[in-house]
């Protein structure tokens, strides 16, 4: 069976002290390369023989989508001055995902993803994809509200991951659009008085990512569900209730995985979840000077094995990935906020 090794990591302090150098506070999705490389680690994946191979497959035919419609996303309406002011004067994000009034043209993209997706899916998930494709505006703008506001009853689990899809790419858009729209006059985006959401929308991480530059050795980012931005948060903080008394981390023990296929294995010594006694909750962590090319949300979603051995310690995940929302083993999307969150 498989177990997991636990490591008490360095505290806050001391990582600091040793990451050196200015630590760039957001880094931003490439619009030419972010799905693309995302769909690149996905099919590396699933063709290495992993146990969800086919799963993994069919998620880097959508991903694929997703590039394509990044590339060709028409303008949208983009917050004004006083909104971006406002926004930094109340510390609060300026796209905010639960109440950002959303452009028809995601709608559209909801319905051209799932027919372009049809030809190749598998037949398990063809009906699920002809009904997309023929949505009415109510049903997607529902559904659309469940997935943003976090709300599991009455959300459609099968359309789920098109339709989170769908809305990373009309937010990614939003997000690069404002950005280059202040280009030269100071990012509208910054530092948000809830450090576990995103600056941007205010989403929850799907994951995070150690990535060095320069000097800043091994930073930690949290990695957006929504929009891909991603923002630094210093390790040996919890990244749910920002304790720094009891994070932890654990791994499948690859000694024990024999039973495991060779790409679960792989896969295992890039991913750790980062877990953490006080609030009872975990976010897993992918490093990049082990494997140049991990993914926050294809790593995430090819060490399903390690969501599962967490949940068996009572840990539950604080990661979304829309991805994984198919028979995900606790709810991915949370009814409340924890004490003292928004």
């Amino acid at each position: 069976m498989t177990s997991s090794a636990t490591v008490r990591i360095m505290s806050a302090e001391e990582i600091a002290a040793r990451g050196g150098g200015d630590t760039v506070f957001l880094r931003f999705p490439e619009r030419a390369t972010l799905f693309a490389e995302r769909e690149m680690r996905l099919r590396q994946l699933a063709g290495a023989g992993h146990a969800l191979g086919d799963y993994l497959g069919f998620m880097a035919d959508l991903v694929h989508e997703q590039q394509r419609a990044l590339q060709s996303m028409p303008a949208v309406p983009l917050p004004g001055a006083e909104a971006v002011d406002r926004a930094a004067r109340d510390g609060v994000p300026l796209l905010p995902a639960a109440d950002w009034p959303r452009d028809m043209a995601w709608r559209d993209l909801a319905r051209r993803m799932a027919a372009a997706l049809l030809p190749r899916a598998p037949e398990g998930g063809r009906d699920v994809l002809r009904r997309l494709a023929e949505a009415d505006d109510v049903y997607l703008e529902r559904q659309a509200d469940l997935l943003l506001n976090g709300l599991a009853t009455g959300l459609d689990m099968a359309a789920a991951p098109l339709l989170g899809g769908t809305l990373q790419v009309y937010w990614t858009h939003l997000l690069l659009s404002v950005q280059a729209a202040h280009q030269g006059q100071g990012s509208p985006f910054g530092r948000i008085d809830d450090e576990t959401a995103c600056p941007c929308c205010g989403s929850r991480p799907t994951a995070s990512i150690t990535r060095t530059s320069g000097e800043s050795l091994g930073q930690r980012y949290l990695h957006c569900s929504l929009c891909n931005l991603e923002w630094h948060m210093v390790r040996g903080k919890c990244p749910h209730c920002l304790s720094t008394q009891s994070l932890a981390y654990q791994s499948l023990d690859l000694a024990d995985a024999v039973g495991e296929d060779s790409a679960s294995r792989a896969t295992a010594a890039k991913v750790q979840a980062e877990t953490c006694d006080d609030c009872g909750h975990y976010l897993k962590i992918a490093h990049t000077d082990r494997d140049p090319f991990v993914d926050p949300v294809a790593d995430d979603l090819a060490s399903l094995t390690l969501d599962l051995l967490v949940a068996e310690t009572g840990k539950q995940r604080h990661g979304v990935n829309f991805m994984l929302l198919f028979g995900a083993p606790e709810p991915l999307l949370e009814d409340e906020s924890p004490p003292g969150k928004r």
